[in-house]
């Protein structure tokens, strides 16, 4: 299937039917839906519970990550470069808080980083974070016995979280340490002698 640039939950439906050369009527037949309902998905009026989306992607030959709006990044990850750049990137999203934790000797017997999200923290996703590392904890137990079961656990946590953007954080205000000024044409320097004593003083 070639690339659909639709930027709606709605489009994606109404285009993948039209492909299909299926009528609303019948898509509402296949899903146990009312024509009205089918309609209202396409128009954008109600929301399409991820339930819903499955049972779409199933009759309509789509993911329910598509119908919903995300699809698997085809970045390719060829170098430890690479890895690292997406630990860079995650660095500058507003909605996530984290920190990162290196335990070697001489103080700690093993050698061992991570990265640490406060489910309690005031950023927006780190709970959620903390619940998806839960689950994928869980998960990844089971995976070598049940692969198709954890692939499909994938794609409904990439289709549930889909509709949640992030943004990228403000460039910080650059601060100026203790004891120096910034000087217009003369950039920061150590605050002058002058400045001191007006400060000191309460001279204007």
């Amino acid at each position: 299937m070639d690339e659909l640039n639709t930027s709606t939950i709605g489009e994606r439906i109404k285009l993948l039917r039209k492909r299909k050369g299926m009528s609303q009527i019948e898509l509402a037949a296949a899903i146990h839906k009312s024509t009205r309902t089918v309609q209202k998905y396409e128009n954008g009026e109600i929301e399409v519970s991820q339930f819903v989306a499955h049972q779409l992607a199933k009759v309509l030959d789509s993911t329910p990550t598509y119908l919903l709006g995300y699809e698997t990044s085809n970045a390719s990850l060829v170098t430890l470069a690479d890895v690292m750049d997406y630990f860079f990137k995650l660095e500058e999203i507003a909605e996530l808080d984290f920190q990162v934790d290196v335990k070697k000797p001489p103080r700690h017997d093993g050698w061992s980083c991570s990265i640490t999200f406060n489910g309690k923290d005031q950023a927006k996703f780190n709970a959620d974070m903390c619940l998806f590392l839960e689950n994928w904890a869980d998960e990844r137990k089971s995976r070598m016995y049940h692969k198709e079961e954890y692939e499909q656990w994938q794609k409904d946590t990439l289709a549930y979280y889909a509709a949640n953007p992030v943004t990228e954080k403000p460039e910080p205000e650059p601060s100026i340490p203790s004891g120096y000024t910034y000087y217009e044409g003369e950039g920061l320097r150590k605050t002058k002698v002058e400045d001191l004593k007006r400060e000191y003083y309460g001279l204007d």
